[in-house]
């Protein structure tokens, strides 16, 4: 018999609760000291570690301070910087044209609402929910990554593969005030139980609340 809406939002509230007494410090993992600098580490992560973005931030951050300095850098000079997190030329346009945007319609500053987030060059909802919710504080949506979206699914939260509708099926499971940590959440048991290719089901806390589907 198929779940219903009641009954899988119970479920995902246990799961929430036994995630949250597993993963207590589960946070961002992008090393950022203000909201440029998350913007331009979340765009660095696609396709990319977390620890591979934080390395090449290291000095990238030291050197490129502003909107002004990344819309103002050649192509070339930033591809090089950044070029280990991979995709280093669309990553490079993404940068500029954002930054550009950045110093045309908001004098530089990264604005704290989804519209004029999404409408900047290279920023999708994915990235905008990342910023908003970890450098504004804002729980405006979900993030839906690659471990989310895996686990969304093996844990029989969504039936969708498009992260936009996985997390039109999230939100209404779970309290607004907990949408960011949620995604951090999720990444972490990703990351150390339910991974892509081989999930250590024996061992994870919320076994007896997942329907494992797909393992």
């Amino acid at each position: 018999m198929p779940e219903n809406r009641s009954v899988r939002k119970d479920r995902a509230l246990k799961i929430l609760g036994v995630l949250k007494h597993t993963y207590p410090n589960a946070h961002c993992s992008l090393t950022h000291a203000n909201p440029l600098e998350l913007l331009v580490a979340t765009i660095l992560s696609a396709q990319c570690t977390d620890d591979r973005v934080n390395l090449v931030t290291k000095e990238l951050f030291r050197k490129y301070r502003t909107a002004h300095d990344y819309a103002n850098v050649s192509q070339e000079q930033l591809e090089q910087d950044i070029k280990s997190t991979g995709f280093y030329r669309n990553k490079s346009k993404s940068i500029r044209t954002m930054a550009a945007d950045l110093l045309s319609k908001h004098h530089g500053r990264v604005p704290d609402e989804m519209d004029p987030l999404v409408d900047l060059a290279g920023v999708g909802r994915k990235t905008a929910n990342v910023v908003l919710g970890n450098a504004f504080g804002k729980n405006v949506g979900i993030v839906v990554d690659t471990h989310v979206r895996r686990l969304a699914l093996r844990m029989g939260l969504t039936v969708h593969a498009d992260p936009v509708k996985i997390e039109q099926d999230l939100i209404p499971l779970f309290p607004p005030e907990d949408w960011t940590l949620l995604a951090h959440l999720m990444i972490y048991h990703g990351r150390q139980i339910c991974s892509a290719r081989k999930p250590n089901c024996e061992h994870c806390p919320v076994r007896e609340l997942c329907p494992r589907k797909g393992v």
